[in-house]
């Protein structure tokens, strides 16, 4: 038996204008999240050498606009399966004129998914019942090594729970939302929304990353991606000041993706 090929794993857009990740075996393609429109999906795909109609499922953290907002255009791709837990399935189903081919789990639970191991997580955000992802694949032997990525954004403060099981991961996605001094300074944002993006259930600074980062003991990961950056309040300058020396000293890769940007595919 031939081995697999691993994992292919490539971030299309990061960002409050819309996060979406494609995350690619040899038998399944995913999306994470889906926050562009179906159009801009198909071309962000396409420049993958992808497309909607060879996507099997879409696994959703949370229902705000940024990440789920492909949905509504997914009339058209009936066979796409889209994974959420009840709550953030019910809060987007009733913005949506068409059903959506619902598979809905238990937070804090696993579930399989073709040659997929799913376990999701709670995480402290202002929506309906927002989670993160440990996404693993491979059976842990010669021909198909177990390998797993974690996504972890949108969040105001990182629990326990959620240190222990982004630890195991081989490869971390985590927002570094906002600088705290370029918030502070921030003239277009009113006081309410600052007092959300930097509280408990808002996001995570460039200052809160890093003592994530830095306090995750016995860590596996290979490669860090740090993203969801705000366009007037970061700079992926400042991220990788914040965060870059606490990486670097664990031997660990890591991409600061620009708001809007995407990544080329990462293999592992």
């Amino acid at each position: 038996m031939p081995a697999t090929m691993g994992i292919r794993f490539s971030i299309l857009g990061s960002g409050s204008a819309g996060n979406s990740a494609l995350f690619q075996t040899d038998n399944t393609r995913v999306l994470i999240d889906a926050g562009f429109s179906a159009k801009r999906l198909a071309g962000l795909l396409a420049e993958h050498g992808e497309m909607l109609e060879r996507i099997d499922a879409i696994f959703l953290t949370h229902e705000h606009g940024d990440h789920a907002a492909g949905l509504t255009g997914l009339a058209r791709h009936p066979h796409i399966q889209v994974f959420a837990n009840r709550a953030t399935a019910e809060k987007v189903q009733a913005g949506l004129k068409h059903r959506v081919s619902w598979q809905l789990f238990e937070t804090g639970g696993t579930f399989r998914f073709r040659d997929l191991e799913v376990s999701s997580f709670s995480v402290p955000h202002d929506a309906q019942d927002p989670v993160g992802f440990l996404i693993a694949h491979g059976e842990d032997d010669l021909l198909s090594p177990r390998r797993s990525l974690a996504w972890l954004t949108d969040l105001g403060h990182a629990p326990a729970h959620v240190r222990e099981r982004i630890r195991e991961a081989d490869v971390l996605v985590i927002e570094a939302n906002h600088c705290p001094q370029m918030l502070e300074a921030d003239t277009k944002r009113p006081w309410s929304t600052k007092q959300r993006i930097s509280g408990r259930h808002g996001h995570l600074s460039n200052t809160a990353a890093r003592e994530l980062l830095e306090s995750v003991a016995g860590a596996r990961w290979r490669h860090v991606f740090l993203t969801h950056l705000s366009r007037d309040c970061n700079s992926p300058a400042a991220v990788e000041s914040a965060c870059g020396t606490i990486l670097a000293a664990r031997s660990c890769g890591f991409s600061v993706v620009a708001p809007g940007a995407g990544t080329p595919f990462f293999n592992f």
